[in-house]
């Protein structure tokens, strides 16, 4: 319970207090950013060197001879998708390389199957009464727009620790041929922060699915994005997919966006040899081919997977006090009131806090008087509603951590008001 143990009094004195405070910072006209995962400066600054690794009179051709200011290579130089394989845990060969960015290649995956189908789809999606698909919630809204776009059917399903609730996914999929996908971000989930585990994986990729051509949509995107020493693995979904024969289940996305440069990076796609041909048979017909310059610089300035870990380390040393900053101002301001939950993460790049229901909204709207820019609340579900109002996903990575603390604290401020007043209308009601 919020405030518990305290009398209306000390919860109206605790009010007046707050609003006191609050007023203070709305007049300091500030203009703080916590909305999105923006890389600050200080990490885009670590990849400039990339920029100057071909100069006018540098060798431009990959390690297959091929010219990379030329036509050729659809798929992508053969260095860069050796990099990707490493990244994915997957075969070089299955991989196909875009631009800056993945979700323009999930958005590609989509149009494909509404036109054509994916590998193992009967028929396109377009001639099927109703599709639906899977999503993980808390999630990523980018996701949720996509299947807006299309006007596919949202199907919430919850978030533990180890990944989405397994049990619910299963029930789901196994009676209706309607669904035909899930999305994952399986290593630092947007915006929870969690990792699945093995036995979440190996559940994905052995589940008895009524549509046969049920796809796992994994978005990868922060595989290599640990805040602290520690480097994460998971089980290989490719070949658990494999293993079980549902080896067209799965397309793999992730990009380079925000280990090197967000506007200027590499993105990949990969899955089995079968999908990867319907995607390359697609892709021929919409462009001749992707940056390749582009690739090779990555390719040269990255190199491996060790060299990647290695700069990834120089981004946590950056990213790591702004978000310690976020846990530390609100455990030290509302911590002893009860009124909100929130993630530490070991590694991505957010925060997911869980206000006192029916509070999110009206707290996002304080923080915007006061200057405040919070990812809009109802954004980590589909269609933008969110049942108990209650979520609020947090990214500490942009603004620096003079603003980091400031927005925190005005947040805090927010989170009381908020949660007092609808404590005290709910007692009144009572």
């Amino acid at each position: 319970m919020p405030f518990e143990g305290k009398s209306r009094e000390e919860i109206e004195l605790i009010l007046a207090e707050s609003k006191k405070k609050f007023a203070h910072y709305k007049a300091k006209g500030l203009s703080l950013d916590m909305s999105r995962g923006k890389p600050n400066p200080e990490q885009l600054d670590l990849s400039m060197e990339m920029m100057d690794i071909l100069g006018s009179d540098a060798d431009f051709s990959s390690e297959n001879g091929a010219d990379c200011r030329n036509y050729g290579e659809l798929s992508g130089i053969p260095e860069i998708k050796r990099l990707f394989s490493e990244l994915l845990d997957i075969p070089a060969e299955n991989i196909f390389v875009g631009g800056n960015s993945s979700l323009n290649l999930m958005f590609h995956t989509f149009s494909r199957a509404y036109a054509k189908g994916l590998a193992d789809s009967k028929e396109p999606w377009s001639k099927c009464e109703t599709v639906k698909f899977l999503c993980p919630v808390p999630g990523y809204d980018r996701h949720f727009a996509v299947c807006e776009y299309f006007g596919i059917e949202m199907i919430n399903v919850p978030m533990l620790d180890t990944g989405p609730d397994m049990a619910v996914v299963e029930n789901l999929v196994r009676h209706d041929a309607s669904i035909k996908g899930i999305w994952c971000v399986p290593i630092y989930s947007n915006p929870d922060g969690c990792i699945y585990s093995a036995e979440t994986i190996s559940r994905l990729a052995s589940m008895k699915c009524a549509a046969d051509d049920f796809t796992i949509m994994w978005d990868n995107a922060y595989s290599v994005h640990s805040l602290y020493a520690e480097r994460v693995s998971i089980a290989g979904i490719l070949s658990e997919c494999e293993k079980y024969g549902n080896a067209n289940r799965v397309l793999l996305f992730t990009s380079a966006n925000k280990i090197t440069l967000t506007g200027a990076g590499v993105s990949c796609i990969g899955g089995s040899k079968a999908s990867m041909l319907a995607f390359i048979q697609t892709a021929a017909i919409s462009t001749i081919g992707y940056d390749k310059l582009n690739m090779l610089r990555h390719a040269r300035f990255l190199k491996d997977k060790e060299a990647v870990l290695t700069l990834m380390e120089k981004h946590a040393a950056l990213l790591r006090p702004k978000f310690e900053a976020v846990d530390d101002v609100l455990r030290e301001n509302i911590g002893e009131y009860s009124i909100a939950e929130w993630t530490k993460p070991h590694g991505g790049y957010f925060i997911s806090l869980n206000a006192y229901p029916s509070t999110a909204k009206k707290t996002y709207e304080l923080c915007r008087e006061a200057g405040v820019t919070l990812t809009a609340p109802g954004a980590t579900f589909p269609y933008g509603m969110d049942p108990e109002d209650k979520n609020i996903r947090i990214a500490p990575s942009f603004p620096s951590l003079s603003e980091i603390k400031d927005a925190t604290e005005i947040l805090s401020i927010a989170l009381i008001i908020t949660a007092a007043e609808e404590t005290l209308h709910r007692a009144t009601k009572d």
